[in-house]
């Protein structure tokens, strides 16, 4: 008996990291994604893969999209600030423009 406690204690522990690293959510969403397909796959395990797989790209896009979004971030600021710049000169010279204009 001792020994079939060891098993289902090591079953048990192996049970709780398989959930606490989101394996079982993982394939648990796989396997609700492929319940939900109208026509089946011909090759399920070659559907499970793909979309495991899938996960794994997305995390690499994300990197990517995430470095994307702050370069364009920058380069808004960037050009948020040379408006700024612009319309300020442009206002200078309208005020130059009038003061000139008034003294004809």
């Amino acid at each position: 008996m001792a020994h079939y406690r060891t098993s289902d204690s090591k079953r048990e522990h192996f049970r709780r990291y398989l959930e606490k690293t989101g394996v079982v959510d993982s394939l648990t969403s796989v396997f609700v994604s492929l319940y939900e397909q109208q026509e089946k796959p011909a090759n399920a395990l070659e559907f499970v893969k793909q979309h495991l797989g899938a996960v794994g790209l997305a995390s690499a896009d994300t990197e990517t999209l995430l470095q994307e979004v702050s370069d364009l971030r920058q380069r808004c600021a960037h050009l948020e600030e040379e408006n700024k710049d612009l319309k300020e000169r442009l206002h200078q010279y309208d005020a130059a423009s009038e003061d000139g204009g008034a003294a004809n």
